[in-house]
């Protein structure tokens, strides 16, 4: 399991282990519990904690400077749209396994849709189309999914 995955997995579980569905982290501290660099906690906050995936962050700086992150609760219907809507024109293998992963966490899809779509959306059903076009092919065919969602 990569890094960031770990980092991922153990702020999920403190949003999780939240009332409020909050988590709040020292950045240098939790690098140094983590046992990687604070770049690593911004990577994962920037690429997989965003308004996209259902999150806020708020950070203040200096001494007794922290970063919170917050689980934002939207109904169904209104989080699927924000998703479709910020997949955009195209999405890369990884970013969909994000967004699926989030879909289920936030309880939007359950695991067996999760699996059928990543299915429709992978590598070996994309390996025939030429490479310049793939991402653009998994953004509409993963939007079209989502759409029946709601």
């Amino acid at each position: 399991m990569r890094m960031s995955d770990i980092i991922t997995q153990e702020i999920l579980k403190m949003l999780s282990e939240s009332e409020e569905n909050t988590a709040e982290i020292q950045r240098n501290e939790f690098a140094g519990i983590m046992g990687c660099a604070p770049s690593q906690i911004n990577y994962v906050l920037s690429s997989r904690f965003t308004p996209e995936h259902g999150y806020i962050i708020e950070s203040r700086r200096g001494g007794g400077g922290y970063i919170k992150i917050r689980r934002v609760m939207l109904k169904q219907s209104s989080a699927l749209m924000h998703i479709i809507n910020s997949i955009g024109d195209r999405i890369d293998a990884l970013s969909t396994r994000i967004v699926l992963e989030n879909c289920l966490e936030l309880g939007l899809i359950n695991r067996d849709t999760a699996r059928l779509m990543a299915a429709a959306v992978g590598e070996k059903v994309m390996q025939e189309i030429p490479p310049v076009l793939k991402d653009t092919v998994r953004a509409a065919i993963l939007k079209q999914m989502l759409l029946t969602q709601i």
